[in-house]
């Protein structure tokens, strides 16, 4: 995707100056209640749950993994290895970990936590919901729970207090593009951890593009044998350097086995994410017909793509491609559980339909009128192919044009117009809009101070401002907007640690935006807490963005 046109309007400055400044005249000692995202409920009491070694966990049968799981949890700071037991003891602190579907009034991700000074009891409607209750705990805890070796000195005690809490979307998420850079699997793995410690669910993941294809598929070797792989990478920023590129002469690739991914998958799904891959189509395609040419429009032989920018690469209509890449989500469906599957949809110039003879005499044969909607035929055999899987299709919002295809759903990116269309005319939508939740954007208008980004400014404040629904949508219109995530496109951040500091911490302020009420949020009180938060991701060792003064 192309992203980064035309400069920031003035109160988006004013944000990012006038709020950190005055944000920072409320600073003073950390507040007790330091979580991100904050809880729907909060309310502090009297006294202190104070945790040691001889604290107990009490579960239910339900609850029993998730027990060992919290011990686990806690067990590396603090060194104590909590005892397990199914009733509650007489004379000591003790744990409660408990299914409780007196609670499914709450979503299957909330959950309710309650501190006195001698009981801290955690229940939840669902597993989900304990999950999330166990990271807001472990936030409740002094910053040092986060180390992973046993911490001396430490008083391990949280405030008292009743927190009643669950997310406002359905849909949290954050994009990762490894196709223009490959992450190696470890790194995919930490990025999954700090998702979850956010409360952040979903995981999209952008596994294919023109620079690279990065899943195995099996029927289809070519496809990471020779599209997982290009010769060179382009230096500096490909606007100033499109008449006159220059590359670093390093060979860069990679890609993921199918045994890779499905220990991937099972690591998020064991963290309450799920993961949903994107394959793009038609365009985006360069990497796909380098590996084989049948799939393209010219005759002339394409190399994996070694620069940035929109690409005229396209894969042809016919039959035979339709049902090379319904092959290659014949694979995808067997390695990701995920109800819905991303199959792109943007940005596909059609340049070479126009000049294919074979195009435009599919178009009428099928009696299209133009080109948009032969993608939208396109599209289509690909939603009609999913649904009979019993999966849904989700594109970026290019796939409007020409008609959208009954069971799809829409990401927005192009600003908000297109998820309002789509929900206006019955689909679901989710609200990633570049001015927004573009997190490969500046963070700096001071950019000599900055890694190269691909342009554009959005500050912290700005992120934290956004809102999801827009004033256009009924109460009941609004239902069709499942949510919104971060997106991180990767052609100026080559290693892990330049993801990092672009995600982090607006994607934190994203994070509140998707489970905290509106109503709720402050930036100021963000700020405050994030303070503390940072402390957080330090020990983790995040190379997050400071937080200007």
């Amino acid at each position: 995707m192309i992203r980064g046109s035309g400069s920031r309007k003035v109160v988006t400055i004013l944000a990012s100056v006038l709020l950190p400044f005055l944000a920072s005249l409320q600073y003073g000692e950390e507040k007790r209640l330091a979580v991100i995202p904050k809880p729907r409920h909060a309310t502090l009491q009297e006294g202190r749950f104070i945790l040691n070694r001889d604290t107990v966990i009490v579960v239910d049968s339900d609850s029993f993994e998730k027990g060992w799981q919290l011990s686990h949890m806690l067990a590396a700071a603090t060194g104590y290895s909590l005892r397990i037991q199914t009733s509650a003891p007489d004379n000591q602190p003790w744990i409660e970990v408990r299914i409780d579907r007196a609670l499914n009034a709450l979503s299957e991700e909330g959950y309710r936590l309650e501190a006195t000074p001698r009981r801290l009891s955690i229940r939840a409607p669902k597993i989900a919901g304990l999950f999330y209750a166990f990271q807001t705990l472990k936030q409740l805890l002094p910053v040092q729970i986060f180390r992973e070796a046993r911490i001396a000195g430490v008083d391990w005690t949280i405030p008292c207090f009743q927190i009643e809490d669950s997310p406002r979307f359905k849909w949290r998420g954050a994009l990762l593009d490894v196709a223009r850079h490959f992450m190696p699997k470890q790194f995919v793995k930490r990025f999954i951890d700090l998702l979850a410690l956010h409360k952040l669910n979903v995981f999209h993941w952008h596994l294919t593009d023109d620079q690279g294809w990065r899943v195995q598929i099996k029927k289809y070797p070519k496809l990471t044998e020779v599209g997982a792989w290009r010769k060179e990478t382009l230096v500096g920023h490909w606007k100033k350097n499109k008449e006159n590129p220059k590359s670093d002469g390093k060979p860069h690739g990679g890609f993921y086995s199918q045994e890779d991914i499905r220990e991937i998958v099972e690591y998020a799904r064991a963290r309450n994410v799920t993961i949903v891959p994107e394959i793009e189509m038609p365009g985006h395609a360069t990497a796909a017909i380098a590996s084989y040419p049948e799939l393209g429009n010219a005759e002339q032989p394409l190399a994996v793509s070694t620069t940035w920018g929109i690409h005229e690469s396209i894969f042809n209509v016919n039959e035979t491609t339709i049902r090379f890449l319904q092959d290659v989500l014949s694979e995808i469906l067997e390695l990701f559980p995920s109800k819905f599957i991303h199959v792109g949809g943007d940005e596909a110039v059609k340049t070479q339909w126009k000049a294919s003879l074979a195009a435009q005499s599919r178009m009428k044969e099928l009696g299209l009128k133009d080109e948009e909607e032969l993608q939208s035929y396109f599209i289509r055999k690909m939603d009609d192919f999913l649904t009979s899987k019993g999966r849904r299709l989700i594109g970026w919002d290019e796939i409007l044009q020409g008609g959208l295809a009954m069971n799809a759903a829409v990401m927005s990116w192009r600003g908000e117009q297109g998820g309002i269309v789509a929900v206006k005319s019955g689909h679901d939508v989710v609200m990633t809009p570049t001015h927004h939740t573009y997190l490969d954007y500046y963070q700096s208008t001071d950019t000599s101070k900055e890694p190269l980004a691909i342009g554009d400014y959005l500050p912290l404040a700005v992120v934290y401002d956004y809102e999801p629904i827009p004033s256009e949508l009924s109460l009941e219109e609004s239902k069709h907007v499942l949510g919104t995530q971060g997106q991180i496109w990767t052609e100026y951040m080559p290693t892990p640690n330049d993801v990092e500091y672009m995600a982090f911490p607006r994607l934190a302020a994203l994070a509140e935006v998707a489970w905290t009420p509106a109503d709720q949020r402050s930036y100021f009180d963000f700020i405050q807490r994030l303070r503390v938060h940072l402390k957080r991701l330090e020990i983790l060792d995040v190379n997050y963005r400071p937080v200007d003064p």
